[in-house]
């Protein structure tokens, strides 16, 4: 089991059709110990009753917009688990009205809400957290390392109809990936991001636009086919093992090749 014996936190379940979800049975499948949280009481049932399913023990809430929860959930995971070896952060939020229309319409707060939830929430986790995922070197620069994993999506390199702001968010934490491999690298810190083809999912279905990407897809991409939740678990695990002990600041796309089309 690839992660037998690690330790993780997983933010970002909502249901069971959520790719965070999807992660936590793959995390857990392969022998990790976790901590699930919610970051509105209305999932906190649905989380627990999904994690006890699988043998979760520990639970926690986390509003990521609040420096205050982020720093108890870390008290929390250090009292709990001890040290934590990945981290995997499945949080983005973005009005509802700031997805429809262009994006030059976006609304000032709608802006705000977006970076913060879904972008800088990865910063101040990574902050909470460095203590805890710190990894010390032997004589020879060599050692264990910590994952932190974010979920993002082409929307962030490409424009994606009625994506929007939401798009610009996810640019925005490709690029904080990318600083965050840089700051938390000496630590023997890796930070990575899976880009996920369109899935049918809580967030999903905010996007107007949403039915029409996933049915033209696999008549367009390689494999000719949409992904599913498992395989972008599965791609994740690679990422929160010592498999990819080497790789950091990168980001990896499942979605059945169609990142690489010109058309």
């Amino acid at each position: 089991m690839l992660l037998s014996g690690r330790k993780g936190v997983i933010l970002g379940v909502a249901n069971k059709r959520s790719i965070a979800w999807a992660i936590t049975q793959a995390a857990r499948n392969h022998g990790a110990e976790l901590l699930l949280t919610w970051g509105n009481d209305r999932f906190k049932e649905g989380v627990v009753e999904l994690g006890r399913s699988i043998g979760v023990e520990r639970y926690a809430p986390c509003d990521v917009s609040r420096d205050e929860e982020i720093a108890a959930l870390a008290e929390q995971a250090k009292r709990e688990l001890g040290t934590v070896d990945f981290l995997v952060h499945g949080v983005a939020f973005a009005r509802k009205e700031e997805l429809t229309g262009g994006y030059v319409d976006t609304s000032r707060e709608g802006y705000r809400i977006a970076q913060d939830i879904s972008s800088y929430s990865l910063a101040a986790l990574c902050r909470a957290f460095r203590p805890l995922m710190k990894r010390e070197r032997d004589a020879d620069g060599e050692g264990p390392t910590s994952s932190v994993v974010t979920l993002t999506y082409l929307g962030g390199q490409r424009v994606i109809p009625n994506y929007n702001v939401m798009g610009v968010a996810k640019a925005a934490l490709e690029a904080s990936v990318r600083y965050l491999a840089a700051d938390l690298g000496p630590d023997n810190i890796r930070v990575n991001a899976v880009s996920a083809g369109p899935i049918k999912t809580l967030s999903a279905a905010g996007v107007s636009s949403f039915s029409t990407m996933l049915n033209q897809l696999p008549a367009r991409a390689p494999l000719r086919k949409n992904v599913t939740t498992d395989e972008v678990a599965d791609a994740s695990v690679f990422f929160l093992s010592e498999l990819a002990r080497g790789v950091t600041g990168e980001v990896l796309f499942v979605d059945a090749g169609f990142h690489a089309m010109g058309i």
